[in-house]
């Protein structure tokens, strides 16, 4: 190993990492520093704003100078409530979603680096990171910065993991005007000619960068912030409106008048006068003026008119952001509309989560492996944030339940993870099926060939047992006159269903199969009817029995 080496591999170029690089690794090096160009504030522009203000900024930005259009993004989500609230939302929900580790594959090494991995997250400081990470849905990208820590230790042996994930702001940054996708760190001290000065390339794997587009393209051009600005601008515009509308809403207008004579110490003071009686709704015209007052005769439509507008406007950011409205707005249309644009941001959720899946294992997880174990030829473990798609509760429960019977075989450990409960343990108490009375057959689960006399047989006779302690022979007889009677129907039903189960490619499929199946339930209804029947005359004749013998 060469002096200047510190011994991790760089995963991507498989070289040697000097020790001046993990120097700089272990500490910030993108914290404020408004010596470096990164002040803690950096002006505003919003209470200025006009189109064409807005317009040449972003134009600026286009053009490699974005410092402007950076703080214009952090604006807008500051004082525009209804995108602070939608981003807010879209935000939390992929945050909250869990996060889970999957192996390169099932070798006993690719376990272990996935075990490492996930002993990490259990710390929580990922967790905390990601709404932090998340900021790029807005922007089009965030930056966090890495603190590693070359001396942790794992099962005793040395480890590489991040000590910290610190937010930077966006405007820290600049992306190259070089290929308009490269991002730069501004600073003074650190900046090469190779970016003209004021910027720095990052250092390799001490940042997380996080591209989140919006749309197809550059990306500066990405991010939420730049299809909201405009909309922001004219609700800023029509908010104002309507605040001095409101104002003198009601108010009457002033009027105050003067002579030939009156000197502008006069014509002050009389406006002052009539300035200060409510607002400014007022006006001083000479005695020889008149000024005529259209009547507004239907004020309230105006005053409704800001309202439409400013409605309007944050409805079509609730799409852009969220990609419908019921996720925001109380809207008619029942429960199918909300259902139907639950699922848009169910869609929108998986996207989100899948992007920053991606970004967590490349350059997060694949350096931890790295620099731990050494680099991976065969693969490293994967972040996965969110459940993979699963048929709903409800059909699967009901999958479950039809299949069984008919002797489809399921792993109970499947069942209680998908409906989150755990395997009992020895002394636990638990909650089960009641046990048959005594003296009553329980009924044996259908084998996995059965045939249709058999599962009418085992059909009915469970039915009559239910229902009374006949005589064993009472029982089989009629179990034997009820099975011959439904079992033509039961064949039938029968046949369909496992013709489902063949065919069905998952469990969400054969839910739609099964209830698209035309089952000959006609004959099978009559056979029950009859059954229950003479279950309930057993169950009367078995009770007028134990009475009589009671008597005698």
């Amino acid at each position: 190993m060469a002096e200047d080496d510190s011994g991790l591999i760089d995963p991507v170029t498989g070289r040697p990492i000097k020790r001046s690089v993990i120097a700089a690794m272990r500490a910030e090096v993108a914290n404020t520093d408004a010596i470096e160009g990164r002040p803690p504030f950096a002006g505003h522009f919003a209470t200025r704003m006009r189109p064409e203000l807005l317009g040449g900024i972003i134009r600026a930005a286009d053009n490699g100078s974005s410092l402007e259009w950076r703080i214009v993004q952090e604006e807008i989500e500051e004082l525009y409530p209804h995108y602070h609230a939608v981003l807010g939302k879209r935000k939390r929900g992929v945050c909250q979603l869990p996060v889970t580790v999957r192996p390169a594959s099932d070798s006993a090494e690719h376990l272990r680096h996935a075990a490492f991995i996930d002993d990490w997250l259990k710390s929580g400081l990922l967790h905390q990171a990601l709404f932090d990470v998340t900021d790029a849905i807005g922007k089009g990208g965030s930056v966090t910065e890495i603190v590693w820590d070359t001396t942790a230790t794992w099962k005793g042996k040395p480890a590489v993991q991040p000590k910290e994930l610190l937010f930077r702001e966006w405007r820290f940054f600049e992306t190259s005007w070089r290929d308009g996708d490269t991002i730069w760190l501004r600073t003074m001290s650190g900046a090469t000619p190779e970016t003209l000065g004021g910027f720095a390339e990052l250092i390799p794997h001490k940042f997380v960068v996080h591209r989140h587009k919006s749309k197809s393209g550059l990306l500066i051009r990405a991010g939420l912030t730049r299809v909201v600005a405009f909309l922001w601008m004219y609700s800023m515009f029509t908010l104002r409106d309507w605040a001095l509308f409101t104002q003198a809403y009601g108010m009457p207008l002033r009027v105050g008048r003067y002579g030939p004579e009156a000197s502008a110490t006069d014509k002050s003071v009389l406006w002052k006068a009539v300035s200060s009686i409510a607002g400014d709704v007022a006006a001083i015209i000479p005695k020889s003026m008149e000024i005529e007052f259209a009547k507004d005769t239907d004020r309230k439509a105006g005053a409704e008119l800001y309202e439409k507008r400013l409605d309007w406007l944050d409805r079509t950011v609730s799409k852009v952001v969220l990609g419908g409205t019921a996720g925001t707005d109380a809207i008619s249309g029942g429960h199918a509309v909300g259902r139907q644009h639950r699922q848009v941001e169910q869609d929108v959720e998986r996207f989100d989560a899948g992007l920053l899946g991606t970004t967590i294992t490349r350059q997060l997880v694949q350096p931890m492996i790295s620099f731990t174990f050494g680099p991976q030829t065969e693969g490293y473990p994967t972040i996965q944030i969110g459940q993979p798609d699963q048929v709903p509760l409800n059909e699967f429960i009901t999958g479950v339940a039809a299949g069984v019977p008919l002797g489809m075989r399921v792993r109970a450990d499947d069942v209680r993870e998908r409906l989150g409960l755990k395997a009992p343990e020895p002394g636990d108490e638990v909650l089960a099926a009641p046990a048959a009375a005594p003296g009553k057959t329980p009924v044996a689960p259908l084998p996995d060939d059965p045939t249709n006399d058999q599962q009418s047989r085992r059909l009915f006779g469970r039915l009559l047992t239910l229902h009374a302690e006949a005589a064993p022979e009472l029982v089989e007889q009629l179990t034997e006159r009820l099975a011959g009677e439904a079992a033509g129907a039961l064949a039938g039903m029968t046949a369909k269903v496992r013709h489902a189960f063949d065919q069905a490619s998952d469990m969400h499929d054969l839910a739609h199969r099964l209830a698209r199946l035309e089952l000959p339930e006609r004959e099978f209804a009559e056979a029950m009817a009859r059954g229950m029947a003479l279950a309930q005359l057993v169950g009367q004749a078995d009770l007028l029995s134990e009475i009589g013998a009671r008597r005698h």
